[in-house]
């Protein structure tokens, strides 16, 4: 087994969550399962796997991943969700690193799938994050959406082979909920930053954003799943702006971010 901890963070995930311990299993002896209050058959399904389970209350998902960190036995941390798989390419490299060094960062390439089909274009099909970090150098920002890893200006950061599968939404339904879902909890982050839903961030963005997406980023080649993901960008990103602005009018700003000195905010 690798010396690296596996933290994933859950609620409602009967249909994956399987599937993704026993993935994670290939990897590593130490499995640390963060839920959030699941209601379905998810914990159930967790006990008859060799993790750790862990359930807390809703504090954001970086303040909870950094729960998750904070609980694994190895310093080494691979961040995952629930709804991602490491393929057999990723976990034979995790196999083969020379993690001696924890000022290295690994960026990890996904692949993303609308149920069953894999999008090969648009903002999809271009999808990599940081997920592989010593967590003596590297930590997860805590805002209620949109984390970050945070790592120093002295972090190397490496590729790594294999891919991490993504089965981001089942169904169009899905993928409209998670849009207007993810629009109000990034309002309320703007607000509580004090941004302002201009003319046009309101107007202009969710275009541009449709257009980069769908046109320019090739998500046409993706036939209609492409098009629900770019007309579902143009959505999240008109409400959002469309939430800030109520917000704005509604409630007083009561919190204000402060700056990070010496590190680099990263999301890839």
């Amino acid at each position: 087994m690798a010396p690296v901890s596996v933290v994933i963070i859950t609620k409602n995930e009967a249909a994956l969550i399987a599937g993704c311990i026993q993935a994670a299993s290939l990897i590593t002896d130490d499995i640390v399962v963060i839920d959030n209050g699941s209601t379905d058959e998810t914990l159930q399904i967790i006990r008859q796997y060799n993790c750790r389970l862990f359930q807390t209350n809703w504090y954001g998902y970086g303040a909870n991943k950094n729960k998750g960190v904070a609980l694994a036995r190895y310093n080494w941390i691979l961040s995952i969700d629930a709804d991602e798989l490491p393929d057999m390419e990723l976990v034979t490299a995790l196999h083969n690193l020379d993690l001696q060094d924890p000022k290295v960062a690994y960026d990890i390439k996904f692949r993303s799938y609308f149920g069953e089909k894999l999008i090969r274009f648009g903002n999809w099909g271009r999808d990599h994050h940081l997920r592989l970090f010593n967590r003596t150098t590297v930590k997860w920002s805590e805002p209620e959406v949109h984390e970050k890893l945070m790592v120093c200006n002295d972090i190397k950061i490496k590729k790594i082979a294999g891919h991490l599968h993504h089965y981001s939404v089942q169904n169009i339904e899905e993928c409209n909920s998670k849009a207007v879902y993810y629009a109000r909890l990034s309002a309320r982050q703007y607000h509580a930053m004090g941004k302002k839903a201009t003319f046009t961030k309101l107007y202009l963005s969710p275009v541009f954003g449709f257009v980069k997406n769908y046109i320019f980023r090739f998500g046409f080649l993706d036939g209609a799943e492409g098009l629900d993901i770019a007309l579902a960008i143009y959505k999240n990103t008109r409400l959002k702006y469309a939430y800030l602005r109520l917000y704005t009018k509604s409630k007083p700003i009561t919190q204000t971010t402060q700056g990070i000195h010496k590190e680099l905010v990263v999301e890839y």
